[in-house]
């Protein structure tokens, strides 16, 4: 319960940052994955340390390829990992794959209301274009063309949804 407790407080502060400034701080993140190994520790001694710290390493390793190759934060990886200390490696893979969905339909919508789902799909298939000879109007600004989305939100949705199905 006192697990479930600071996920929700976590949840909701790193969503609201998210939202607002596009920023997950690790003044938040970093007492939450304290106060999970030392739960952890307390009440499954050296066994729930081991928990703690599989869930963490494991939900920052989901994230990890998509950090290098720049299309999430640092944040959201802390994020995911910090909710893996404090649920533990099954939790964290669920968690994971409902937050993917989630920043799938979040990836679409934000594609379609900026008008930029036409764009998109030329340069992710471009290399295909390309290659049999046919011609993509890149007159688009690149720079006018990067739309972000909040991921930490997308965490955040896959996380309840994990909690859901947990119960």
């Amino acid at each position: 319960m006192f697990i479930d407790i600071i996920l929700i407080i976590l949840i909701l502060v790193c969503v609201f940052t998210d939202l607002t400034e596009r920023k997950i701080y690790n003044k938040v993140l970093f007492p939450a994955v304290i106060l999970a190994f030392c739960y952890h520790i307390y009440t499954a001694g050296f066994n729930g340390g081991y928990f703690s710290l599989k869930g963490l390493l494991i939900g920052m390793a989901l994230l990890l390829v998509p950090y290098l190759m720049g299309g999430i934060g640092a944040g959201d990886v802390k994020f995911l990992g910090v909710i893996g200390a404090l649920k533990g490696p099954v939790f964290i893979f669920t968690a994971f794959l409902s937050g993917a969905i989630a920043g799938g339909v979040m990836a679409i919508f934000y594609l379609l209301k900026n008008k930029k789902m036409l764009f998109t799909l030329k340069k992710l298939f471009s290399p295909f274009f390309f290659h049999y000879g046919l011609i993509i109007n890149k007159t688009e600004n690149s720079k006018e063309s990067n739309i972000t989305i909040p991921y930490g939100a997308a965490i955040a949705i896959g996380a309840t949804v994990a909690a859901y199905f947990a119960r």
